[in-house]
């Protein structure tokens, strides 16, 4: 125990001397943001293929929006593509013009998003703790910095935020701008006074501006419209209400955002693509975006993601994993019943009442939904941090006398060691768990002689039995740290790993034979894709091609260009080798250009083929 008692008093000794030295606070801040931003979301980040379907729909999108100077109306394979607002596009554009078109490029933004995030929740709690030390009247440098630090861990190290970190698709960018909308909404109002006067000095005269805080919230919430559409205004918009509601601050802090300036910069930001956009596209775009990829998409199931009640508690759970066992400790911490408790705080003591409104309000929006999709509730995962790192501060060490742990927070450390026992047993059956996929036949043998499921599976279980350990020997610290560590070498040791596997299986053969497609392709020649839909071979071939999902479809369109006068001398055909069987060309018609993994690539000759109907079986 001494020992125990040792070791803190140089820790925090050594966090006192940063403490003193602004400068070194910073740059060790930065450092810290940085490394786990760059594991996270900058290592490995365009060394692997993009992952059809959608990132190449963005990728090819942005690409010709680059190549053609249109910044307007985007384009995907010579078709309009109205599923999103422009900003991602222009981000990858952007981005495209800077490192050039690559798989960097188109990733690039929503990594620069996830990042700002994380920056500023360590921001965001590092402040909140230091002006509770001022309240309180003490000085824990130790407590205030590893806080920050273990809510910015878990943001950047959790599957949901990797994941679309690491994607180059809007639902990052999107998060990046509500979450840091909130955020800086927070800061904003609790940098004000009661008297609406900031806490920072300043001359007392009336400004037509809100504080740079709540400006910044205007400016990120016409992002998030510029990125997805009346959501980006829509969600944040019924989160700041009802918290304002609830604290019973509507009014006041309704004068000192100045809401008619608000609106005005929100307006001017973001509306006049959308003008341009209807201008020259008109009715379709108006039917296309906020018919059916907006109202539809709430109201009804589109593209078959319909999903139980039940579905975005499982999500949570995994997609925040293993941090998630300790949201209900966390949330029942806060009492967040006792309005009258809340409403006598200072403001900046609201902050885990504001992450809890927030994470109930974007867990109900999307539930009320009919569509539902696992990255629907990606901008609740900050808040969640938020509220499981405000939880943990609590035991961690501190110059005063340690606190006991409440029984829930003992329950949720076992419930955290059955999560990491289930995560284990998943993972030692994980080949026999993944369903089969056409396009990478031979994934799950080669997943399972690579023995990364079997260190995956120790991994968990270790960390399961490091938080047992840690549990009965009354060092939560320690089984903080086991959580995070955990999760650190599962990304390093088996996730990343795993990925590249999965690339070279499912991806690579497409990217090699649009490299085919774009050296062998004659002019004017047509592309047919037969079978499946890969949206890749458009981005990696700069070609246009024609997808046919049914075999006798494109059966029927060969045998109709056959039968015309005036045709091509030509056409390229990609499908999977049982698809070019199934067609039962002869082979004095086609001729075999290459064959990479589970696609074969064959030219039809025209001047070959009889006016005659082909069959297939």
């Amino acid at each position: 125990m001494k020992m125990k008692f040792s070791n803190f008093h140089t820790v925090d000794q050594w966090f006192n001397k940063i403490a003193q030295r602004p400068t070194l606070a910073v740059t060790l801040s930065i450092l810290w943001l940085m490394l786990i931003g760059w594991l996270g979301y900058g290592w490995n980040l365009g060394n692997i293929g993009l992952v059809d379907e959608t990132e190449p729909l963005f990728a090819e999108a942005s690409r010709q929006m680059y190549v053609t100077g249109d910044w307007i109306t985007p384009f995907f394979n010579g078709e309009t593509r109205f599923d999103k607002p422009a900003l991602i596009y222009w981000c990858q554009a952007i981005a495209y013009s800077i490192i050039g078109v690559n798989e960097w490029a188109v990733r690039l933004p929503s990594a620069l998003a996830a990042m700002t995030v994380i920056s500023l929740v360590f921001y965001t709690v590092q402040w909140y703790l230091a002006q509770q030390d001022v309240v309180e009247q003490v000085e824990r440098p130790t407590r205030r910095y590893l806080t920050a630090a273990i809510a910015s861990a878990m943001i950047a190290l959790n599957p949901e935020m990797i994941v679309w970190g690491r994607t180059g698709v809007s639902d990052m960018l999107l998060t990046g701008c509500i979450a840091s909308a909130l955020l800086c909404f927070f800061l904003g109002y609790a940098d004000q006074k009661e008297n609406g006067e900031t806490s920072t000095p300043r001359p007392i005269a009336y400004s037509l501006f809100p504080n740079k805080w709540y400006l910044a919230c205007y400016i990120l919430i016409a992002g998030a419209i510029l990125t997805k559409g009346p959501v980006g205004i829509v969600l944040p918009g019924l989160i700041i209400l009802a918290f304002l509601l609830y604290i019973g601050k509507l009014r006041e802090v309704g004068r000192e955002m100045r809401p008619l300036m608000g609106s005005l910069i929100v307006v001017a930001l973001s509306v006049p693509w959308y003008v341009l956009v209807i201008w020259r596209n008109g009715w379709n775009y108006i039917n296309s975006f906020f018919g059916y990829h907006n109202i539809e998409r709430f109201t009804e199931v589109v593209n078959g993601h319909s999903a139980p009640w039940y579905f975005y508690f499982i999500v949570v759970l995994l997609g925040f994993a293993p941090y998630s066992v300790y949201l209900p400790a966390a949330l029942a911490k806060l009492k967040f019943w006792q309005i009258s408790l809340w409403r006598n705080q200072e403001r900046f003591q609201q902050l885990g009442l504001f992450a809890a409104i927030w994470f109930f309000g974007v867990f109900g929006f999307f539930t009320i939904a009919v569509t539902k999709l696992p990255s629907y509730v990606l901008p609740l995962m900050p808040a969640a941090a938020i509220l499981v790192a405000l939880l943990w501060s609590d035991y961690l060490p501190t110059p005063t006398a340690a606190r006991s742990p409440l029984a829930f927070f003992k329950a949720s450390g076992w419930a955290n060691v059955v999560l990491f026992v289930f995560l284990s047993v998943a993972m030692f059956n994980i080949t026999r768990i993944l369903g089969s996929d056409q396009a990478a036949p031979n994934f799950r043998q080669n997943l399972e002689n690579s023995r990364l499921t079997e260190i995956g599976g120790y991994i968990w279980l270790l960390s399961g039995v490091i938080v047992a350990f840690m549990l009965i020997t009354r060092r939560w610290t320690g089984a903080i740290a086991a959580n995070l560590l955990g999760f650190t070498a599962f990304l390093v040791v088996v996730l990343m790993p795993a990925v590249f596997l999965m690339d070279s299986e499912r991806q690579l053969p497409l990217r090699e034979i649009s490299a085919v497609v774009a050296k062998v392709k004659q002019p004017n020649e047509e592309i047919i894709m037969v079978g499946f839909k890969k949206p890749s071979v458009v981005f990696y071939s700069h070609e246009q091609v024609n997808f046919m999902k049914l075999t006798k479809d494109a059966v029927q369109y060969i045998q109709n260009k056959t039968n015309q006068k005036q045709k091509p001398p030509s056409l390229l055909l990609l499908a999977e080798h049982r698809n070019i069987v199934k067609m039962e060309l002869s082979p004095d018609d086609y001729q075999n250009l290459d064959s990479k993994g589970a696609y074969q690539l064959i030219r039809l000759s025209f001047k070959k083929m009889k006016q005659e109907t082909i069959n297939i079986s």
